[in-house]
Formats: structure tokens, sequence, C-alpha cells
């Protein structure tokens, strides 16, 4: 089947959950009504279920290729992402000034997530370009601003993030490229650069390369890198496209999944180009700085990556619905005339339902941390800004770390609804476990983002947002209480993932400097429980925001029951889960560690 956006589920996670009509207000968001967030969102969604989507089954068959230095990207996917910047969809989030459309955080969040749906392979490239153009509008100078961003965000011209090494991995200290100071202000730079995602294609005029290297002399480790801009083709005073530089596709990768996207090795500094021995780039910001501003575009990824598993996780659940109303197979369990059709057996209704629970929880924790990045940037008072810009710190880690392994976690039930077929590269089902697998890998792998979330969002401020976190959910636990059956019963599973979870940061605050072993060996569970417990958090919002609607006779009851219904399949099969996690990270820690290395 092909792909269908959810636009009336994102419409109520942004308006009821996200407060859409909230960040409406905020200075320079006038513009974000209700009504032109649908629109934007109606108009996406055309252009990804007729453009984009047709390309997903193809480019995995037919990947992108590399052949004399250059790669040539799946059939249609040129022609595809033309039309993608011509209609203004790079620009989504973007300044007006530099040629973007200006909405929120929280326009722009469906908007991603429906192009990752539709084909995550084509999504990477806009994904990686978004995070550029942050890293620029941050830390980049006036000139920079002018050079490079209205041709990112027209789509003309396309951004990368180099960060990794084959000898460095996630380990950025022992990057090794080098940027050699030149009279005219410029560098030469000479490594090279490996995992990066569209980092040679044909689908635009230039590519801008943001490059990790160390400056002669500088100090080692993290505080001794420096970012700079390496354009594969320079750029001329005017603005167009100038001479090629001495950056090379040295060879592209092949990968278990998003095979449409070419991931290259590149080679700075080979002699190759047209200006002589060493790829010519500019610094962005101050020496030894680097990491600081890499970090701007590494976070803007790393919450991208978490969208990109709510829209895989959503496409793997549409076809397994599809599939399950459509096979036909087995009588009922309770006795039927004949064989009916699989969606009407228990089990695989339980696997649906843990496929769409989780879905719409990570997409609600999603669109609802994109209103805060709003809100962070937007509201005119500081203590606010602050607020909300110590909430969106917090969340990433866990929008990136959860939502990714819980699209794996979807993606696999999607390929067991399937049964045998499932396992069949023609049916289309293991595409998407195969596509989601890397999710959980770049950008910063989940126990990565499980000890960002343990040392500087938990322990850095002595657990102060966490509890505030923590606080909200027993409020709401108590609204819940004076709700219906339903509404109770999530309230109670609420309140006691609440208790582990306070539970869990009192350890790890005890514990961080005399056992941080063994707060570290229950890191990943802790972001697992922190997103199952935020994201049955959104879950029981919606299952109020519902009733409320069902007791006003509001259009579409079943919409509302449904809403209710998920809500309560979550808190039952997810929420009831934070109490165990809780004690695997208290106590566990001692089986964890207990073996010697030379016992393994």
């Amino acid at each position: 089947m092909s792909y269908i956006a959810p636009i009336k589920d994102m419409l109520f996670v942004m308006n009821e959950l996200g407060g859409l009509a909230g960040i409406n207000a905020l200075p320079g968001l006038e513009d974000a009504t209700p009504d032109t967030a649908q629109a934007v969102l109606e108009e996406k969604a055309k252009f990804v279920q007729d453009v984009i989507a047709p390309l997903n089954r193809s480019g995995d068959v037919e990947p992108s290729y590399w052949e004399n230095g250059h790669v040539v990207t799946s059939k249609g996917f040129k022609e595809a992402f033309k039309q993608f910047g011509a209609d203004g969809w790079q620009g989504v989030q973007h300044p007006v000034d530099f040629g973007g459309q200006g909405l929120p955080k929280l326009i722009a969040t469906p908007c991603f997530e429906m192009m990752n749906a539709a084909n995550i392979s084509f999504a990477l490239c806009p994904m990686l370009t978004d995070g550029a153009i942050e890293a620029l509008m941050t830390v980049g100078s006036e000139e920079q601003k002018q050079t490079y961003l209205p041709h990112l965000i027209s789509g003309q011209w396309t951004g990368t993030m180099n960060l990794t090494e084959p000898q460095a991995g996630s380990d950025l200290a022992q990057v090794r490229s080098m940027a050699t100071p030149q009279p005219d202000g410029t560098y030469r730079i000479s490594g090279q650069k490996i995992f990066i995602t569209y980092g040679e294609h044909d689908m635009a005029e230039n590519i801008v390369h943001l490059v990790l290297a160390r400056i002669p002399g500088a100090p080692e480790g993290v505080k001794g890198i420096s970012l700079f801009i390496v354009p594969k083709f320079l750029v001329n005073a005017d603005g167009s496209v100038g001479k090629r530089n001495d950056v090379y596709c040295a060879s592209i990768e092949h990968k278990l999944g998003i095979k449409a996207s070419p991931t290259a090795i590149l080679i700075f500094g080979d002699n190759k180009g047209e200006m002589g021995a060493g790829a010519i780039g500019s610094l962005i910001g101050a020496e030894n700085r680097g990491l600081e501003a890499m970090f701007i575009m590494m976070n803007a990824a790393r919450f991208a990556v978490g969208t990109q598993g709510i829209g895989v996780a959503d496409r793997a659940y549409q076809k397994a619905v599809a599939y399950a109303k459509d096979r036909v197979q087995s009588r009922a369990v309770e006795g039927s005339p004949g064989p009916v059709a699989i969606i009407e057996h228990p089990d695989v209704r339980r696997m649906l339902m843990r496929m769409r629970s989780q879905t719409e929880a990570a997409r609600a924790l999603a669109y609802v941390t994109a209103a805060s990045f709003d809100r962070a940037h937007h509201h005119a008072d500081a203590e606010m800004r602050k607020k909300n810009q110590a909430f969106y710190e917090f969340m990433v880690p866990i929008v990136k770390g959860w939502c990714t392994e819980m699209s794996i976690d979807v993606a696999s039930d999607g390929v067991q609804v399937h049964g045998g077929m499932g396992y069949i590269e023609e049916t289309g089902a293991a595409q998407y476990y195969r596509d989601a697998r890397i999710l959980t890998i770049y950008e910063g792998t989940t126990a990565i983002q499980a000890n960002d979330l343990i040392g500087r969002k938990t322990v850095r401020d002595g657990g102060a947002v966490a509890r505030v976190l923590i606080e909200h959910l027993r409020a709401d636990q108590k609204n819940l209480a004076q709700g219906s059956a339903d509404c109770i019963e999530i309230g109670q599973k609420l309140g006691a993932a609440a208790q582990a979870m306070e539970e869990v940061v009192n350890f790890v605050l005890a514990n961080s400097k005399t056992d941080v072993r063994a707060v570290f060996a229950g890191s990943v569970i802790y972001l697992k429980l922190a997103g199952i417990t935020l994201g049955g958090w959104q879950m029981a919002r919606a299952a109020m925001i519902a009733e409320k609607h069902l007791q006003a006779n509001d259009p579409d009851p079943e919409f509302w029951r449904a809403k209710i219904a998920t809500a309560r399949f979550f808190s039952d099969h997810f929420l009831s889960q934070v109490p165990g996690l809780s004690h695997s990270i208290i106590h566990g820690a001692s089986g964890t560690l207990a073996l010697s290395t030379e016992q393994f």
C-alpha cells in the first residue's frame, strides 16, 4: 500500500498537546495559525504521497552508486529533490530573511515526519542540510550567512556534517584532519572522513561540507577542534559556483538499509581539485571552539533522527494494518464458519496496538518537545525561554534514543504481523525494519544519548528538570482521577511510573560520584524508562482531552474513543513496565558488571 499521512492525528497533537495557539501568539510566529498549519500539512502530504513515497521501494532495489569519484542517486531522486526545493520545503522553519517560510518547529516537525515515513533515504539529505543551516545561523559570520544560507534554504545546495574518521568513531577527541592557515585567511583542509550522508550526489549544484579539523598547534582532545566550511565547489564573489575544491568521494558504503542514501568516504587534500593540494575552507566561529558549534548541528540532527523513527514506525504500522485486514487465514478463536482476516485474531490486534500506541506516544513526545523549542526561541519572557530551553535539552536525547529504539520494535512487529511474507523482500515490510536499524546508531548511539541524559541532563542540574517533569506527571495523575474508569486506570499507572522515575533520579544523583559505573550500567534503561513515562504522560493528556470532546458531543466520536483506548493500551502494556525498569536500574548493576573481561 502507499503511504497516507495521518494529518488528523498530527493536527490533534499539534493543537491539543503542543499548544499551537500559544505558539502562534509568540513574537515572530503570528502567521503560524491553525489554518496555516493545516494547509501546510495537507500540501506536504500531497507532495510526499505523490512524489517521494513512490521512490521508496525502487530506491531500495536500485540504490545510489559510485562511479569514478561521482555518485549517481537512485532513479527519480534528482527530479524529486528539484521539486522539493522549488516548492520551498527546505525552508519551512528557516528565516524569511534568507528565503525560508519562518514557521515554527512545531509545524516543521510533522512535515519532516511525513517525508521520512514516505522515504527515509530521500529525507536524509534535507535533514543534514537543516543542521548545516542551524549551525550557520547560530555561529556563522554575516558574510557566511549571506553566501550560503539562501542557496541552502532554496535547495540549490545541500549541507553535510563531517565528524567521523576511521580511527575516531564517536570519540571526536581522536579527530586528526588538519586545517593549515593560509595568508588570505582561508585554511587548507586535509584528512579523511567516513559515514558522510549525502557527502557526494548529483541532486544539487553544490555541497557545503561542515568539517571538524585541527589547526597546527591546537590543544589535544576536543578542546583543539575547529569547524570549517568546505564547499565542493568554491563560491564566486557573485554567489555563483566556481572552481572544484580538493574534496572527493573515494567510495560509498553498502548498507543494511537506507540504501538509496549515499553514505560517502570523503578525502580532503588529495590534490585533485582545480585549486591545488588541500581543500580550501573557512573557519566558522572561533578557533578550537568547533565542537560547540557542531553540537548545534548535532542536536538538530538528533531531534530529527527521533522524528525519523516516528515516520518509519508509522509507515510500518500502516502497512501492517492493511495486510492484517486483507490477509484471510484460520478460524476465529471463539469459532467462526470459516477463515477470517487475521486482524480478527487477538494476538494480531495486540501487535497492531503495540505499533499504534508507541508511534502515537512518540509523536506526541516529539511535537511537545518541538513546541518547547519554539517557546525557548520566541517567548517574550526571558525566564520562560530559559525553562523551555532546559526542557528541550532534556528531551532531545530521549526523543532521539527512545523514538528510534521504538521504531525498530514497531518495524519488527510489522514483519511479524505479515508472518512468513514479512520475511520476503517483495512485500516491503522488511525494508522498514532494515531502514530503522541505523537510527539507533548514527548521530550518537542510544548509549551516547543515555550517557548525555544522565551526565549533562540529570546530574549537572541536580535533577531539577527531571523533578519538574515528575511534578507535572503527578498533577495530571490527580486530574485523571476525576475522569472515566479508563482515565482512572491510566492515572494509576502514570502515578506508579512517576514514583519509579523519581526513585531512579534519586539513585543517579546519590551514586553519580561514588559508584559511577553502577549508574551508567543502567543508563540506557533510564532513557527507556524516561521515554515510556513521558510518552505515557502525553498519552494520558490525550485521553483527558478526548474525554472532554466526547462529553461535548464533538464530531467524529470514534476518533476520540480510539484516542482513549490507545492511551489505555499504552498504560496497561508499557507504563506498567516502568517500576520493573526502575528495579533494573537501581539493583541491576551488580549482574551487569559481575563478569571479568576474561570471562566473556
